[in-house]
């Protein structure tokens, strides 16, 4: 028989924090990945390009599942979204700004270095 006190699995947390391990392991692998670049393919290379490979697969697949398990709440946000789009709320504004920076900032360096 199950155990009353014993709280169920929870398996949008499990989503959610799987989804955050593997996108915090991607910027630190893919550093390390950015200071081998020019190295030939060792061992210490390869593993890391298999570590940052490994997260990134990690990372898609459980921020997919974490949109279908929120898919209601995602709609209704969208939905209320769009109806009012001039009014983008400050979430949304500085999400968008930040990535945007990011990408800047990365295309930026490829460019300045060749």
């Amino acid at each position: 028989m199950a155990d009353p006190t014993k709280k169920p699995f929870n398996s949008r947390a499990f989503v959610a924090v799987a989804a955050a391990v593997a996108g915090l392991g991607l910027p630190l692998t893919g550093f390390a990945n950015h200071l081998l670049q020019l190295d030939s393919m060792t061992p210490r290379r390869h593993a890391w390009m298999s570590a940052h490979n490994s997260l990134g697969v990690i990372f898609v697949v459980f921020t997919v599942w974490h949109v279908v398990l929120n898919r209601r709440a995602l709609l209704n946000y969208f939905r209320g979204a769009a109806s009012q789009w001039r009014n983008i709320n400050r979430e949304a504004f500085w999400a968008a700004g930040l990535v945007t920076l990011v990408m800047i900032v990365a295309v930026g360096h490829t460019i300045h270095h060749h």
